[in-house]
């Protein structure tokens, strides 16, 4: 069969599928399908694949996608294929592991030529139109591409063949089980104190990312063993990206990295995933050090994702783009005199709590950013500083906005829905709790047939969903459970684990895959070891199996969590520093924390303590005093008495005689 020789993207559920639809590129979206074609035609495939914020994409497209004489060349000798990789990360996780194999620098927008039935031979990731950058021109790519296909036929489906074969054994193979062990955690928290940046945080060198699964590592390290250099590592890090330019300072939100060592000039684009793991991180930072800078942005974050990310105020965007007005970072930066415009003679005031910097190689106007004494002092002043950023968000609404991916995905809004969980716990806010809930509602009954979709955009539901979506939406769901202690959200939980084991459980029940069993066009079905900028789907759903069992006293699921944890181990040996969030969720198979808590509903004494004491190994459980029905159950089988208030903190079958003071309680959980 073949396609209409024209474009085929205007009809997609992807904003940046949608953003190509009027290229004169023929482009198809990933399917069986376009497949098809492409063995009908014996042609290679030619797979793009990006993301709506990703600065690059945009350069390449205005360069080459959208000019005529290149997508003639394309269209010629090409069946071309355009993937958003936020839609399908399981297709870009195979062929930027491909990519990989080559020896070759991954990013986006990865370009990859592919055999008639979807192996790859040759890649790489932008290409500029002319030559330059010591690449080649596309043009010529293209040309190079068709001779040796046309050529050497032969060999390049044997090298074909050769590199499809590894990327499978890598991403998709099975290795004996590891025993569970402790020093996982230690040895690579050890490994990852050794890279970073004593002065600047994050790890040596530039570019700079948040990378919240090595974060987590350390702080996980801290809590079990008393770590305090790897606690120091983690603060030290939030506190230098929280003052530099990847953090915006006039209208709150983590920027996805920073192109310098000093996090000083970001790449501006937002994305929902990174903003969800700095408020949990923050949270815990918050309630160990007392900071209130750790607060602060928390809230200004929040306020920043229920401002600009709330899709018809219900769950949340994507991204938002780097690029407004065809520049990058426009929309966020600021001259003197235009702040000085805005604040007249209160522009000296907001010059002493923040800087304005224009770095070398910088082209756009300054970045804002702040000292460290400049962080301390806003934090000290802040109901000064407020209103003028308050005048100064006002007057950036004017500008012309970047723009927005409004597709909501299932897995990133997990993130945020548990993260919103577990902020409104510690800091007393209702509100975030509730916006939590309405997410969490919106995707929960977006579903068909009980399965949820992986992406959501308008009336468009893109199905079958991700093991990733399941494993998040599981966690989320734990977290509004102990947020609210409203009993349904454990049910759901228990749902989505089902889901993962009717869809994605391996033959051997060992495992899970990222791709659904019914998925009928993926090359490769990969297990979703690896991480990216979140723990991998494994990592994922290890702990909300862990946390779930644990929740509900669930001996059966506890030994099937235990199971997955060992084969995962036993995959995570062969490469620790990729795949950190297996390593930190066997740390909580290891070493599960329950907390069960006694309290009176009108006038708590212990629930408090435990809010303000996040710990990402505990699970929460809280039972009015007199309930006649225990939901949570200690070790055993043993229910709690509920006549008068009182907490048991259990580590796995093990737990502390029963604590009834507040401050007792507060003692036990941060000595923990």
């Amino acid at each position: 069969m073949t396609l209409p020789p024209r474009n085929l993207l205007a009809e997609e559920a992807s904003p940046y599928l949608q953003q190509h639809s009027g290229n004169p590129v023929h482009w198809r979206a990933w399917s069986p399908a376009a497949l098809a074609e492409a063995q009908t035609l014996q042609r290679p495939i030619l797979l793009s694949v990006g993301y709506a914020a990703c600065h690059w994409c945009h350069v390449m497209a205005h360069e080459s996608f959208e000019n005529d004489d290149v997508a003639a060349v394309m269209n010629r000798l090409f069946v071309n294929i355009k993937v958003d990789r936020e839609e399908r990360p399981d297709i870009d996780q195979i062929y930027m592991a491909a990519l990989s194999s080559m020896g070759e620098q991954g990013g986006w927008p990865l370009t990859m030529f592919l055999t008639p039935d979807g192996k790859p031979f040759w890649g790489g990731t932008y290409f500029p139109h002319e030559a330059r950058y010591g690449r080649p021109g596309f043009v010529q790519v293209l040309e190079a591409v068709d001779k040796a296909w046309r050529e050497k036929r032969q060999s390049l489906g044997q090298s074909a063949d050769g590199l499809t074969t590894h990327v499978e054994a890598r991403l998709a193979g099975t290795h004996g089980k590891a025993a569970l062990d402790r020093d996982a955690l230690a040895n690579l928290a050890n490994g990852i104190d050794g890279m970073i940046d004593r002065e600047l945080g994050g790890l040596r060198g530039a570019p700079k990312f948040p990378n919240a699964p090595f974060m987590q590592t350390l702080w996980l390290s801290w809590l079990r063993d008393g770590a305090t250099s790897h606690r120091d590592a983690v603060l030290l890090s939030l506190e230098q990206m929280l003052r530099g330019g990847i953090y915006d300072h006039v209208g709150g939100g983590l920027s996805r990295y920073s192109t310098d060592a000093e996090w000083l000039v970001p790449h501006f684009e937002k994305m929902l995933y990174d903003n969800a793991q700095l408020i949990r991180l923050c949270n815990w930072a918050y309630s160990t050090t007392g900071n209130d800078l750790f607060r602060i942005r928390i809230e200004d974050t929040i306020d920043w994702l229920l401002r600009e990310m709330r899709v018809d105020g219900e769950a949340f965007a994507a991204s938002l783009d780097a690029d407004s007005d065809g520049e990058e970072g426009l929309f966020y930066t600021w001259s003197k005199d235009e702040i000085e415009a805005v604040l007249g003679d209160e522009s000296s005031l907001f010059f002493k709590y923040l800087t304005l910097s224009t770095p070398p190689g910088w082209e756009g106007k300054p970045i804002l950013h702040q000292t460290g004494e400049q962080q301390r002092q806003s934090v000290a002043d802040r109901d000064r500083l407020v209103p003028l950023k308050e005048k100064l968000l006002a007057a950036r609404e004017q500008r012309v906005r970047p723009a927005r991916d409004d597709k909501t995905l299932t897995d990133w809004n997990g993130l945020m829905i548990a993260a919103l969980a577990e902020a409104g716990r510690a800091l007393k806010r209702i509100d975030w709790i509730e916006a939590a809930e309405q997410a969490f509602a919106f995707i929960a009954t977006a579903g068909r047939d009980n399965r949820l979709p992986h992406s959501i955009l308008g009336e468009k539901r893109l199905f079958p969903a991700l093991s990733s979506d399941y494993a998040a939406m599981a966690n989320a769901a734990i977290s509004l459970f102990e947020a609210t202690g409203t009993s349904r959200y454990a049910e759901l939980a228990g749902q989505f684990i089902a889901q993962l084991d009717r869809w994605h459980q391996d033959s051997e029940n060992t495992g899970y895959y990222l791709t659904a069993s019914d998925c009928s066009d993926v090359p490769i079905r990969i297990r979703g070891d690896v991480d990216e900028a979140i723990p991998s789907a494994t990592g994922q759903i290890i702990g909300a199996m862990v946390r779930l069992a644990s929740l509900a006293g669930n001996l059966d699921l506890q030994e099937k969590a235990w199971k997955v944890a060992e084969h995962a181990a036993g995959r995570v040996a062969h490469q620790a520093y990729g795949q950190a969030g297996i390593i930190n969720a066997c740390a909580l198979a290891i070493e599960p924390l329950k907390l069960v808590v006694v309290d009176k509903p009108e006038d708590p004494v212990l629930v408090p303590v435990a809010n303000r004491n996040p710990d990402p190994r505990r699970i929460d459980n809280v039972v009015p005093v007199g309930s006649a029905t225990n939901l949570p159950m200690l070790p055993g089988g043993v229910l709690p008495p509920t006549d008068k208030p009182g907490a048991w903190l259990c580590t796995g079958q093990v737990c502390l005689p029963v604590i009834t003071s507040p401050e007792e309680l507060d003692r036990v959980l941060r000595r923990q």
